[in-house]
């Protein structure tokens, strides 16, 4: 029997820290109140079951967290004017981290869990939540100028503020909604079995008739029945996602042949943690959506290294919307948030599609791993395959996009879909798709790892280039005001770091860029270039090294190695470059320490990547 009084001191006592932890995670105290409603009214439908729970409050949080993140997509991070500035400040700070860290704080500071039970909700092994927590930690003490033992004091603030601010319905208001949301789904589901069996003989769908529950056994292979997924959207058009319209072993194993492939399990994202690609920050990417299948593979070790591969397929409802997911999709790798992550390259699967993308990546953090990562769309889906190996050696890119086609070319026969795709698509290359808030600046996804270090990269905010701390005293180069009778414009610099690790003061990589005309930007460039020739001549302390040059019409880049003798004993090492793209030009500086460098081509190689990215830049304003 149902015990309403229970469930009511339930209510009263946990809405107020649900709503807290809501709020920190999205910073949208709208959606909060709405989505911790809401996952009391599902509560109260499952109370039977919940209320022989010890912690109750332990199923009905993550359930909240789901429903408030897809609800603020459509303001991200939007907040209310008459917020306290502290407040502010710390969902500003909150906002700048990953989901992981931001998941692992909140937890651990307003949800007071265990260790293992943080990790279990952020869906990551015990090691890596810790190491995401440090992080986290570390990121927001520095964002708010606060030792890490404050922290407390901070999250107590935030959820002060928000007490008497719920606006919460009464308990039985609560308990009416749960019952009439329970009436709503048995006569849904009365309809929806009718419909399969007329239909097709099995129709999965959930409480908003538009997604699949495919119960499945994250640790055994799982072969489910051929569900349909059914939705009528606004042009008429049923869209339909069956999972056969998924790929399949035979496809895998044509692709990436000399390994035992087995198909894992099939389901609708729609339990744990959701976070089944590397760099997702969400768990669908359009929250919107009307249907979503996650399918895995694995491969044992044999002859070659073991691998996995994943396939996560949306359908949105509109055109549009598709067109945002597949950019939604796209940007959690384009600027992937995880630690010690680099893009290694990008590229464009010819004729795959409407759109479509392929990035490689490289997580340093161990075991080191490589993904091919395909985001591709037709029509009203999107789709995401993402091959992964361990150690450096990049899985066969052409392999990876004739799976991302071969999941294409499943979906394009289904109403609501575009285009098709080759077989074999070609492969061309791209600049790296824009990320970041300064996106012709390099960001953290671009840095590589530190030799002897283990710890992340992590960037100052991009601020206006009023000096410029990437210049060396050879050419003491200046971003800001003139450069002869042409105006800097577009300015800007940013520095980097490696907080985390003790290492010297001067230790750490800068980029300045700006804009000038043409003429202006080639004679800048050429200055760098004559005053670091001289520069041995006029600094009898330093030692110059070039390690690239080359011009090709409207670009430039050269790279020197800078050795300068401070004292007897001591020597600091500046590996530096400037660079031009049309009107566009940048200067980047790393200073390494003997125990902590990048090499010299690899050096070289991130500057060609700060070439990649300054093609972002606005052509110059008009003195």
């Amino acid at each position: 029997m149902r015990q309403p009084d229970e469930f009511d001191e339930f209510y009263k006592d946990a809405r107020d820290r649900l709503l807290a932890q809501t709020y920190a995670m999205t910073g949208d105290l709208g959606a909060s109140r709405r989505a911790v409603r809401d996952a009391f009214a599902v509560a109260w439908q499952r109370w039977r079951k919940l209320s022989r729970l010890e912690r109750p409050e332990d199923v009905v949080r993550p359930h909240a967290w789901r429903l408030a993140q897809r609800r603020h997509t459509a303001r991200v991070w939007h907040r209310e004017r008459d917020i306290d500035p502290d407040v502010r400040a710390t969902l500003d700070a909150l906002g700048k981290l990953s989901t992981p860290q931001r998941k692992a704080l909140v937890l651990t500071q307003l949800a007071a869990v265990s260790m293992p039970q943080m990790a279990r909700e952020i869906g990551l092994t015990l090691e890596r939540a810790e190491i995401e927590l440090q992080a986290g930690t570390t990121a927001l003490s520095l964002e708010r100028e606060v030792q890490a033992s404050e922290l407390r004091a901070v999250f107590d603030a935030l959820a002060t503020s928000v007490q008497d601010r719920g606006r919460f319905p009464r308990a039985p208001i609560v308990r009416r909604t749960g019952n009439t949301r329970r009436r709503g789904h048995t006569l849904l589901g009365a309809v929806g079995a009718v419909a399969a069996l007329v239909v097709t003989g099995s129709l999965v769908t959930d409480a908003g008739g538009v997604r699949p529950t495919l119960h499945a056994q994250p640790d055994k292979p799982t072969r489910t029945p051929a569900p349909v997924v059914e939705a009528e959207v606004e042009s008429g058009v049923t869209v339909t996602l069956p999972d056969t319209a998924l790929l399949d072993v035979a496809t895998i194993e044509t692709a990436y042949p000399g390994r035992t492939w087995s198909e894992r399990r099939t389901v609708d994202n729609s339990e744990g943690s959701g976070m089944v690609l590397p760099c997702q920050v969400a768990r669908y990417a359009d929250p919107a959506g009307t249907a979503a299948l996650v399918r895995t593979f694995r491969a044992t070790a044999g002859r070659q290294p073991a691998a996995t591969a994943v396939q996560l397929t949306e359908a949105s409802a509109r055109p549009r919307a598709a067109q945002r997911t597949f950019r939604a999709t796209t940007a959690w790798f384009a600027g992937c948030t995880d630690q010690r992550v680099q893009l290694l390259a990008t590229r464009t699967p010819t004729g795959v599609g409407d759109d479509a993308v392929q990035l490689v990546l490289r997580s340093f953090a161990a075991p080191v791993t490589t993904y091919v990562v395909g985001v591709a769309r037709t029509g009203l889906f999107t789709t995401t395959t993402v091959v992964e190996t361990p150690g450096d050696d990049v899985p066969d890119r052409d392999a990876a996009a004739a799976v991302l086609a071969a999941g294409v070319g499943g979906l394009c026969a289904l109403p609501g879909a575009g285009a098709c795709a080759p077989s074999r698509p070609t492969l061309a290359d791209r600049d790296p798709i824009p990320a970041g808030r300064q996106p012709a600046l390099v960001s953290e996804i671009d840095l590589p790892p530190v030799s002897g270090v283990d710890d992340p990269w992590v960037g100052t905010e991009p601020r206006r280039a009023t000096t410029n701390a990437a210049a060396t005293g050879c050419d003491t180069t200046s971003f800001a005001g003139r450069f002869g009778a042409a105006r800097f414009t577009r300015n800007a610099t940013r520095t980097f770091l490696v907080p985390g690790a003790d290492l010297p003061r001067e230790f750490g990589l800068t980029e300045t860029v700006g804009a000038l005309p043409a003429a202006g930007a080639a004679g800048l460039v050429e200055q760098v270039r004559d005053r670091l020739a001289s520069c041995p001549e006029r600094e009898l302390n330093t030692d110059v090294e070039r390690l690239a040059d080359r011009t090709d019409g409207a670009e430039a880049l050269t790279a020197w190695r800078l050795e300068v003798r401070v004292t007897d004993e001591r020597t600091v090492t500046y590996l530096m470059a400037v660079i031009r793209t049309g009107t566009s030009v940048a200067q980047l500086t790393f200073v390494p320490t003997r125990d902590a460098s990048i090499g010299t081509d690899v050096f070289v190689d991130l500057a060609e990547r700060a070439q990649a990215r300054l093609r972002q830049l606005p052509a110059p304003d008009r003195d």
